[in-house]
């Protein structure tokens, strides 16, 4: 089969490799028919840091799929070959304590002990288990007795492959921030995730939705979507850019912020938003360009500064690196609640399929801005990570 593999940092190949075959009798095999490409992969791409000692040349990439079930094995009952299925990024049991607690994404069933993480992830490197990825004709499902969710024939894989990974993150990262009713919410990262979580929160009711991004295609995308968007590139100081969110939020700062800038690899929001909080950006040519990890403790100090008194900011996405010290006093004097945690698909895939209808409230149908043949993955990926061509949602067919 052909399928994308990672060669060194930001080189990726289409190349032939061994087709998957059954290996335990709770696997599944699906003929995927469409895949998408996401902030984590870019991370893989550019090889940051933290991942860079866990991938290795030949890793298959990618972890968003719809697809075909070709063939399962013996234990498999609850999907048979010919069904339309999801593919959840996570491998989770379904039985474990975890799972039973509606958290499979730390299934202790699949979890690599030697790297204390949650679940195993599909396409995620040497960290998360060493599972083939998604980016491929073909893809093995471990656990696929819970690890399938079937969707019915008909609609365009559009309307269904973001309930893989981006649909329940989002549906989750606007969950765990806690929106009251009719309440305001600002979203830091208009990159899928964030713009998704926009769509979601107003859907689910939220009076006002405010966009922070730095990327003209993402701030004009949001717009359109009744987001009111700012751009920290016109404001000098965090003061400034507090003030003028504040008009929107009757001077107190939103309820809730969803913090959507975890997995950048194209970091200019979390460059922009170091230097408005003083720390020397790109823009000063003599001085280094912030490392992320400060620039996601910049993203993260300006969503405490931001949110009201008593409101609640959730950390959407996965965060690598050490972004310390963590400002507790601002925790503890602004009475902030804190939320964070990796997406558990399956416990909102059920709350989201009300809204995949046809007549579509969220904008799936046309969420992605590109649609390119699986042998195009390497200038994909290009165009993703450049943020060119107003790549901010790819999907890839094998």
């Amino acid at each position: 089969m052909r399928a994308v593999t990672w060669q060194g940092k930001r080189n990726v190949r289409v190349e032939s490799v061994p087709d998957p075959v059954i290996q335990e009798r709770t696997d599944a095999i699906v003929r995927v028919t469409s895949t998408a490409l996401s902030d984590f992969d870019l991370r893989l791409y550019e090889r940051h840091e933290t991942l860079a000692p866990f991938v290795k040349p030949g890793d298959i990439l990618g972890h968003e799929a719809i697809g075909t079930v070709e063939e399962t094995g013996p234990d498999v009952t609850e999907v048979k070959p010919g069904d339309r299925v999801v593919v959840p990024f996570h491998i989770a049991c379904g039985h474990c304590w975890m799972c039973s607690a509606g958290l499979p994404g730390q299934c202790r069933a699949t979890h690599d002990p030697d790297h204390d993480t949650g679940a195993a992830l599909i396409g995620h490197a040497g960290r998360y288990g060493s599972v083939p990825g998604a980016q491929a004709e073909y893809l093995r499902v471990p656990q696929a007795r819970f690890g399938l969710v079937p969707v019915p024939d008909g609609p365009p894989d559009d309307r269904f492959l973001y309930l893989s990974d981006l649909l329940p993150s989002a549906w989750q990262a606007v969950r765990y921030a806690d929106i009251p009713a009719a309440g305001t919410v600002a979203v830091l990262g208009l990159g899928p995730l964030g713009d998704m979580a926009c769509r979601i929160a107003l859907q689910r009711g939220a009076s006002h939705a405010i966009g922070v991004d730095v990327v003209p295609e993402r701030l004009a995308r949001a717009r359109k979507r009744g987001v009111e968007v700012f751009d920290p590139g016109g404001y000098e100081s965090q003061e400034d850019l507090l003030a003028a969110i504040g008009t929107h939020t009757f001077g107190r700062g939103p309820d809730s912020v969803v913090l959507a800038v975890g997995t950048e690899a194209h970091d200019g929001l979390l460059a922009r938003l170091a230097e408005v909080q003083g720390t020397p950006g790109p823009r000063d040519g003599n001085a280094p360009r912030p490392s992320a990890d400060a620039g996601r403790l910049s993203a993260l100090r300006l969503a405490l500064a931001l949110v009201r008194r008593g409101g609640t900011v959730s950390l959407a996405g996965d965060y690598g690196g050490t972004a310390d010290p963590l400002p507790l006093m601002t925790l503890a004097e602004k009475h902030i609640q804190l939320r964070a945690g990796r997406t558990n698909v399956h416990r909102w895939s059920e709350d989201i399929r009300s809204f995949l209808a046809d007549d579509d409230p969220l904008g799936v149908d046309d969420f992605a801005t590109h649609h390119l043949p699986l042998e195009q993955a390497p200038h994909a990926y290009d165009i993703f990570e450049r943020g060119a061509d107003g790549a901010v949602k790819i999907l890839m067919r094998p």
